[in-house]
């Protein structure tokens, strides 16, 4: 129904015209007062129910929104719509394997639905399989061949894979069918997976957007600026680097909510929690289990090669950053319905150690039924490494490590996918970095001898060999040849460090940080501490 001239419903409009009308201009509010009395009226109408879910999702109440939508598709299974909806829904909540599932009853419905087929191709990039993805992205093609955001998942997908030969022409397809909304992001995908070189035409095509950068919607010039910060250190331009890389972090640092004070309190908080007496009270009622293998620092300290060393071992699966210890610790509670993160230990009950351990060992078993070990590579779980171990004490540890200003540094270079919102300001970062050091100290002090490897990312590059044996010594297996030819392992890498594996090892990341000299006061200023010492830290 036609709305007046401000964009209001007319009169006339029946309530799910009127809700719906709201909902396309914004109005949340309105369009959720008005299907209020509606569904009390029809409470049998899922297209109201599917718009109830909608509003709510939109407003932020993704409960109210799921239970809107679950109950559309109870009232009409075969309603499409609402099906696709619970999927952008659950994909939003990083529930990927739910959100896979209603995508697929979407598609077993109507499987011609290219947005189901390219957001499903999204989850199974996270869900490790790559070849689904592409094939989903290929369907999505077929039935649009204009599609340009389905050619850019399928070069996420092939770079993920490391086929790097297809993924580039799928990116400069995407690069040329996108809408302006969509082009800044693209460049910033494609920047990740190739190396500049002096003139590079994709370079010149850059720069020639930068031009209007002031005219860019704000989500769009901070992609382009990471991009630009890519591109311009890979031709050697340290100083133009650096300036989009600082435009870039800004963008992100204004759009992210970082509550600091809270996020290093939480660190004191989890260090007090686990004191030696309670590590030696609660020791030995977790699940016992030798499967599991974790590896955790800091982003950029050569996780991702410790990963692709190990996953290179024919008895090894390379789960990549999995989500499931912490979403399984964080339904967990304690007396008082409080949850148990990130510091109630003490008060949790006789079996609740025995329950994480087992119930995450079976979420990750099907993923490699045959292997000898699965590596998760949650970065985050650095937090909770006294609580992991106690849930799952023959879990081995591998804390990797490199050059804090060098690890800071190539944090504060990558536009990350997921949590870091103290990655946006130099001197934050600083902060932050000293704070997760001090808690690794506190974790050295509790956790048992022989638990954690600590492996050093510039030991690595010195002696390949040497720190691939201690690396499968530490995790109770043979040694293997074929862990010094990693870079030729095929297998789905989804972090920044992507195209990193898939060459030999290299020096030109060693030190990489003096090459910036004075740009990098801040956090060189914010790491500096007379009272605590680290290898690679600045001289005061």
């Amino acid at each position: 129904m036609q709305g007046t001239a401000d964009n209001q419903p007319g009169p006339g409009a029946e309530p799910f015209e009127q809700a719906r009308e709201h909902y396309r201009h914004g109005r949340y509010t309105e369009a959720n007062r008005v299907l209020g009395p509606a569904l009390r009226a029809q409470p049998g109408n899922w297209q109201l129910w599917n718009l109830a879910g909608v509003v709510a999702k939109a407003m932020g109440k993704l409960d109210g929104a799921e239970q809107c939508l679950r109950r559309a598709i109870a009232l009409a299974p075969d309603y499409v719509e609402a099906h696709y909806n619970l999927g952008l829904l659950l994909q939003q909540g990083k529930r990927a394997e739910e959100a896979a599932a209603a995508y697929r009853e979407t598609l077993r419905l109507f499987p011609g639905h290219k947005r189901a087929l390219n957001n499903l191709s999204d989850l199974l990039l996270d869900l490790d399989q790559v070849n689904e993805a592409i094939d989903c992205c290929q369907q999505a093609i077929a039935i649009d061949p204009d599609y340009a955001k389905a050619h850019h998942n399928l070069g996420r997908a092939y770079s993920h894979a490391g086929r790097f030969e297809e993924a580039l022409p799928a990116l400069y397809r995407a690069i040329a069918l996108a809408t302006e909304q969509e082009r800044e992001g693209y460049y910033r995908t494609l920047a990740y997976t190739k190396h500049f070189s002096p003139g590079d035409p994709d370079l010149v095509k850059m720069e020639a957007l930068a031009h209007n950068m002031a005219a860019l919607p704000a989500d769009s010039a901070m992609k382009l600026n990471f991009a630009l910060g890519k591109a311009y250190g890979d031709v050697g331009e340290r100083q133009r680097s650096f300036s989009h890389l600082l435009a870039g972090n800004r963008e992100m640092r204004r759009q992210t909510p970082y509550d600091e004070a809270a996020s290093l309190r939480e660190f004191d908080r989890i260090a007090a929690a686990y004191t030696p007496a309670l590590m030696k009270a609660r020791q030995g009622t977790g699940h016992k289990t030798d499967v599991h293998v974790f590896i955790v620092g800091m982003p950029r300290s050569g996780s991702t090669l410790a990963e692709q060393i190990l996953a290179s071992h024919p008895q090894v699966y390379g789960a990549g950053e999995c989500l499931d210890f912490l979403a399984l610790a964080g339904l967990m509670r304690i007396p008082g319905d409080r949850p148990l993160l990130p510091d109630g230990i003490a008060e949790l009950p006789d079996g609740g150690l025995q329950w994480l351990g087992q119930g995450y060992a079976e979420r990750l078993r099907p993923r490699a039924p045959q292997a000898g070990r699965i590596i998760d590579k949650n970065l985050g779980n650095f937090k909770h490494l006294g609580l992991l171990h106690l849930a799952l004490p023959h879990a081995r540890i591998i804390h990797t490590r490199r050059d804090p200003v060098d690890t800071c540094l190539s944090a504060f270079s990558h536009l990350f996918s997921g949590d870091h919102p103290y990655a946006y300001d130099l001197a934050e970062l600083g902060r932050y970095w000293r704070a997760y050091e001090r808690l690794m100290g506190h974790w050295r002090s509790v956790l048992p001898p022989g638990v954690m490897l600590e492996l050093q990312y510039e030991e690595v590059v010195d002696d390949l060999e040497g720190q691939a044996r201690r690396l499968l010594a530490h995790c109770g297996l043979e040694w293997d040849e074929a862990c010094l030819s990693f870079h030729k392992t095929e297998r789905v890498v989804r972090t920044a460090s992507l195209a990193q594996v898939r060459q030999p090892i290299y020096r030109s990341s060693v030190q990489k940080w003096r090459a910036y000299g004075d740009l990098l006061q801040p956090l060189l200023q914010a790491l500096q501490n007379p009272a605590e010492t680290s290898r690679g830290m600045p001289p005061a």
